[in-house]
């Protein structure tokens, strides 16, 4: 995919925002998504040089770990700009699910973290 990694990358800004409106998302949650895509497109960016220059590469499970905690938006932005890791077929099957998976966590935690906070508010407020 070309063009369309952007507009997932805009459709997950748009999808936190949307769930940031029906359940409280700490600041820290996107400053790790920030902080995790800034740092994953440098490994991104080491990793190209690496490969021009013919030296020792890193490890796509690390490229993968990096995406699946919240360096995916990074990593778009590095495969196209950089034009890295964005034509290997089993690495695109692997980084799109890490994605899907990254994405379905951080809803599935938004959705669980505001109902233990608003069972431990109903608690508080019975007694």
């Amino acid at each position: 995919a070309g063009a369309e990694a952007y507009f997932v990358f805009l459709g997950f800004l748009a999808f936190y925002f949307v769930v940031g409106t029906y359940w409280p998302v700490s600041p820290w949650i996107g400053a790790l998504y920030a902080v995790a895509s800034l740092i994953t497109f440098l490994v991104y960016a080491r990793d190209k040089a690496a490969a021009r220059a013919g030296r020792w590469r890193i490890q796509e499970s690390t490229l993968h770990l990096l995406a699946v905690i919240g360096g995916w938006p990074g990593a778009i932005l590095a495969q196209r700009l950089l034009h890295h890791k964005n034509r290997k077929t089993s690495f695109q099957s692997v980084f799109w699910a890490t994605v899907a998976v990254n994405s379905t966590a951080f809803l599935l935690l938004s959705a669980s973290a505001t109902g233990l906070l608003s069972g431990l508010v109903g608690s508080l407020a019975a007694r």
